[in-house]
């Protein structure tokens, strides 16, 4: 089965300093490669198939039951089942996906993705142990959708194979009115009014440069034009596009061709995320997870590694990527590809020890540092309490956040190392004091 290249590339990663010493990462991965969630463009000549047999991984498991014969405490038993798709007619066939499910490609790139954490963070820089007796030094959650669920299935596999595991592995979910990996605006009735009228802006501006594109494109939507809220909407367009490109199907020429996918992709992306402009929408989309993120590297500066995880793995959606480079003033404004990431590495700096004479030539040297001789035989005190830095980084890049540019707000010399209290202060100033009340809708005025 052909998969795409593993986007993490453990041969390849730039080290830190080294006087830094990595404490802990952050993992934010998008789920796997999926079927589009709608069925678009199957007619001809487009001609995309609207059922896809590429869900045979998976389809058979044992699931847990409760069996009333049983006299242990739990009083389960399992069952074997396969899971089957059903057509609208009744008939049925092992194998067809459902409407946005993790296809096997899926299964295949995220248990990859899994592996490349597994090269890099144990075998290569040894944040984690290789045989995971404690399951507690890695945390892993998921939103509570299949496709992410599954995902971070395969990408724990990867991390730590059933030979590695010496226990149960938690896989964390919340309800949706709890969410925060992803913007909620189940639970924001603000946000989502927000995104409503950032969406409706975005029509308004950006449909005229899309009208171009009727001529080449609407033979393939039913004679439709091209619209952010056409129908199909721009967004299911490129969904379907890039759906059907990631798993090798055919799709009509004219969208390979790269002006045209531009031109669809800078709509779509400024319809969903050219909220992040505006401050208040930074707030309540990604402003709970941004605070749970520096609470989490607080903590581990605070209590050490007994009492917080070295590995944190989010398994969640393209909307919570974009959000949070865009809350960070870093995003590139393209759409993030299925099993992208976005992490944050948590680096300390140990003091300096007392510097001790060791001339040479008229230096001092000191474990392999050479001191002016202006300060030869003198004894230089320690610098202060350990100092801890924050790592930006977007498949395979480093990313340097523009609040931390100033000098002290980041390791000299070293942009990308934004020092922890300059990230938390940044932080604060997206963070709701109370979320659920900056949610709420405004009242509606009262008419005498």
């Amino acid at each position: 089965m052909a998969v795409q290249s593993t986007r993490l590339d453990p041969v390849n990663y730039p080290e830190a300093p080294s006087n830094l010493t990595l404490e802990q990462v952050h993992v934010y991965v998008r789920h796997g490669e999926r079927t589009p969630v709608g069925v678009r463009m199957s007619d001809p000549p487009a001609s995309i198939p609207e059922h896809w047999l590429l869900c045979q991984a998976g389809r058979k498991f044992s699931a847990a039951v409760w069996d009333s014969s049983m006299n242990n405490e739990l009083r389960t038993s399992t069952v074997k089942l396969e899971r089957v798709t059903e057509f609208r007619n009744g008939s049925s066939k092992p194998g067809v996906c459902m409407l946005g499910e993790l296809t096997d490609v899926g299964r295949e790139s995220t248990h990859e993705f899994g592996k490349a954490l597994r090269k890099l963070y144990i075998e290569r820089l040894g944040l984690l142990p290789d045989l995971c007796e404690d399951p507690a030094s890695v945390y892993y959650r998921s939103t509570n959708v299949p496709r992410t669920i599954e995902s971070l299935q395969q990408i724990i596999n990867g991390l730590y194979p059933d030979s590695k595991r010496k226990s149960r592995t938690q896989l964390l979910v919340r309800n949706a009115k709890d969410e925060n990996i992803i913007p909620n605006h189940f639970s924001c009735k603000k946000l989502e009014r927000l995104a409503v009228a950032f969406s409706q802006a975005a029509a308004e501006n950006l449909n005229p440069t899309l009208k171009p594109l009727d001529k080449r494109l609407s033979r393939y939507l039913n004679g439709e034009p091209v619209r952010i809220d056409g129908k199909p909407r721009a967004s299911g367009i490129l969904d379907t596009i890039r759906a059907a490109k990631a798993h090798g199907f055919r799709v009509p020429h004219a969208f390979n061709d790269p002006e045209v996918m531009d031109l669809i992709e800078y709509a779509v992306v400024t319809e969903w995320f050219g909220g992040y402009k505006s401050l208040e929408y930074r707030r309540l989309a990604m402003g709970p997870l941004l605070d749970d993120l520096q609470s989490k590297m607080q903590k581990r500066v605070d209590e050490g590694e007994r009492e917080s995880p070295n590995l944190l793995v989010y398994s969640t959606h393209d909307t919570a990527l974009a959000g949070l480079l865009s809350s960070l003033d870093v995003f590139d404004h393209r759409w993030p590809e299925f099993t992208a990431f976005v992490t944050f590495e948590l680096f300390k700096q140990e003091p300096l020890p007392p510097v001790q004479r060791a001339s040479f030539l008229g230096l001092n040297f000191n474990w392999g540092r050479f001191i002016p001789s202006n300060i030869a035989g003198r004894q230089v005190k320690d610098v202060g309490p350990s100092e801890h830095f924050v790592r930006l980084r977007y498949q395979n890049k480093n990313l340097a956040l523009p609040f931390c540019a100033r000098d002290g707000d980041h390791l000299s010399g070293f942009p990308e190392f934004c020092t922890l209290s300059a990230f938390k202060a940044h932080v604060k100033e997206l963070t709701p004091e109370d979320w659920d009340e900056e949610c709420l809708p405004p009242k509606a005025e009262t008419t005498l």
